[in-house]
């Protein structure tokens, strides 16, 4: 498990959420994806956006179901960095690195 595919984050939810409130938003997540919300087809992390599947719905539900896989969520959920709202800059991302395979003796 990732911090982007975080059970957590794929359904919206805090870490304090019953099993009943679990529930009741997948299924609302699943109608909507469904029936092609603009809304439930992407979810926040910190690393920015990321796709919400009908499968990534589902798989986050069944792990939250599972005691031990529900408690290695929580932990990364609470200790995670602040979520993002929009992808990261082309400034913060790694710089690429042109003719470095040239520079260090590679052959195309």
């Amino acid at each position: 498990m990732s911090i982007v595919d975080n059970p957590f984050f794929v359904l919206g939810l805090s870490p304090d959420a019953s099993r009943i409130e679990i529930e009741r938003e997948a299924q609302k997540l699943l109608g909507m994806l469904e029936l092609a919300f603009e809304g439930a087809q992407s979810y926040d992390t910190p690393l920015g956006p990321q796709p919400r599947t009908a499968e990534a719905v589902r798989a986050a539900v069944a792990a939250l179901r599972d005691p031990y896989r529900r408690l290695i969520a929580e932990l990364w959920v609470r200790n995670a960095p602040p979520i993002r709202r929009t992808a990261p800059p082309a400034a913060h991302r790694a710089p690429v690195l042109t003719g470095l395979r040239r520079a260090l003796g590679w052959r195309p």
